[in-house]
């Protein structure tokens, strides 16, 4: 569909500069205005949809992914939110790795505790009841520490009855712990038996990391100031750990949301630096391999708009529709339906003299114009593309061979027919979208979403025909890659893949 002309047209015919000056034009108006729009009103969306389209790399070594992270975090204003939020996820992922840490810090136990009851009470109020064979948390390490130190601790115990109890009464009768005055006992031993804060009967108690849960960000603040302050390798050596197991999308879709963007470029062009893209890259197996090879070669002379704006055109091409179909964009999207309006129609000899100009530039403007071209054609079959007969119509208009096909599956957003979807049951799937209708009838999002017109096209694809809803039915094979390509009116209706062979669609590097 965005037909790139790696070899002459075999009727190649005289070009029309006037036209192929014109379609340059409209190129640069097109990215005027998407740039006007994700620099304003749309900025915090697309800074979203890069940081989501990075999430997915996959050509980066365990170890570049902990050096990548390591570099953010000592970026300057890293330490409130990045750090802050990563350790955030630790505590809630891998909560044991910070607990052994905490059970060698007795000075932080001791702070987190003193003059705070709740907290006491907490951890140290979980007693055996009758029946009961053990204590729990806090109160399992106070008890053991009082029977091992009789000698020298017993005496802070405190007795909510007329007389305390014994050791070897206590010992017999375990659940005679539930008449201790937990509160005045603990602030006892805050004052009098330092060796409790740092022995092993509490460090067992606390290694598990379950005492994160009663206070997680007085225990940030803790972290924070081992990592920054005084520089704990036993610290760093967790977030370390934790960097390297991680998945890259996770850490990502946690971390980068909180960058300002001079943090976010630097942080793009670091990866630029570590990624190495496979061979399956550079054939753009995967969704976000453009993005890898970009970087791989251009991190050091590519700015965060222009990231921005590529990603758009590249990768969100259904999200940007969207956003300029906004009431709020209203300005936006009237200047882009003038210009598409007006867009001429090139012959085969006018394409292949503008494709030829645009790949012998370097890869940036390659990725930039070729963007754009698909993302016009996004717009015109999200446009014109509503029934049979208009997508037919279309195809004819465009040159494209196509053949229909036998039956009219409706293919889902994400490529498959419902008939080819692996472990899915339509009845199901049917069932769900009646579930999902129901509650978007509650509430609505300002965007309309896949579900709901997939929702729509469900019914019109299980239709018996009586309604004279037949005729709105197509599915079709397509010449892109020999009638072997899918297309249907759910793909005009949402334009989801725009037609676009990946085998071509970026294809500049190869030979001829």
């Amino acid at each position: 569909m965005v037909q790139l002309f790696l070899q002459v047209p075999a009727e190649c015919g005289s070009v029309n500069t006037v036209v192929v000056e014109g379609r340059r034009s409209l190129f640069h108006n097109v990215e005027s205005i998407i740039k006007s729009l994700t620099k304003s009103a749309g900025r915090y969306e697309a800074r979203l949809w890069l940081c989501a389209t990075v999430s997915l790399v996959h050509s980066l070594s365990d170890c570049g992914q902990r050096d990548l992270f390591l570099d953010l975090l000592e970026r300057k204003n890293s330490r409130r939110d990045v750090a802050a939020r990563l350790l955030r996820m630790i505590f809630d992922k891998k909560p044991r790795m910070v607990g052994s840490i905490l059970a060698r810090k007795g000075h932080i136990l001791e702070d987190f505790f003193r003059g705070n009851p709740n907290r006491i009470m907490q951890w140290f109020g979980h007693f055996a009841v009758t029946g009961e064979s053990t204590h729990r948390k806090g109160a399992k390490a106070l008890s053991q520490f009082a029977f091992v130190n009789r000698d020298r601790c017993w005496e802070e115990l405190e007795w909510k009855g007329k007389h305390g109890q014994s050791p070897a009464v206590v010992a017999t009768k375990p659940h005679y712990f539930r008449d201790l005055d937990v509160l005045e006992t603990v602030e006892n031993f805050l004052e009098y038996v330092p060796d409790f804060w740092s022995s092993d009967e509490l460090a067992n108690s606390i290694k598990d990391g379950e005492i994160l849960q009663i206070d997680e960000e007085y225990f940030v603040d803790q972290f924070l100031y081992l990592m920054y302050e005084e520089n704990s390798k036993d610290a760093w050596h967790v977030v370390e750990d934790f960097l390297m197991d991680e998945q890259f999308s996770s850490l990502c879709q946690h971390l980068l949301i909180h960058l300002d963007e001079e943090r976010l470029l630097g942080f793009l062009n670091s990866l630029g630096k570590l990624i190495n893209p496979t061979m399956q890259c550079k054939e753009l197996t995967f969704p976000c391999c453009w993005l890898e090879v970009l970087l791989s070669g251009h991190y050091d002379h590519i700015s965060l708009d222009d990231l921005v704006f590529l990603n758009c055109v590249i990768a969100k091409g259904r999200q940007l529709w969207r956003l300029m179909n906004d009431e709020e964009q209203h300005e936006e999207w009237g200047q882009m339906e003038e210009l598409l309006k007006g867009g001429n129609h090139l012959t085969d000899a006018d394409h292949f003299a503008l494709m030829k100009e645009l790949v012998e530039t370097e890869l940036p403007g390659v990725l930039k114009w070729v963007g754009i071209q698909s993302w016009i054609i996004f717009c015109e079959l999200s446009k014109e593309c509503k029934s049979g007969d208009s997508c037919e119509s279309f195809f004819s208009h465009n040159k494209i061979e196509f053949h229909k096909a036998d039956d009219y599956s409706l293919v889902r957003n994400y490529g498959f027919s419902i008939s080819h979807m692996p472990d899915i049951d339509v009845e199901d799937l049917t069932r769900s979208s009646h579930k999902r209708r129901k509650r978007n009838r509650r509430k609505r999002h300002r965007y309309e979403s896949d579900e709901d017109k997939f929702d729509e096209l469900l019914e019109l694809g299980s239709s018996d025909g009586k309604n004279g809803v037949e005729s709105q039915r197509g599915s079709w094979r397509l010449s892109t890659d020999g009638f072997s390509a899918s297309w249907d009116i759910m793909h005009s209706g949402i334009a989801e893949r725009c037609m676009r062979s990946r085998t071509t669609l970026f294809s500049w590097d190869a030979e001829g």
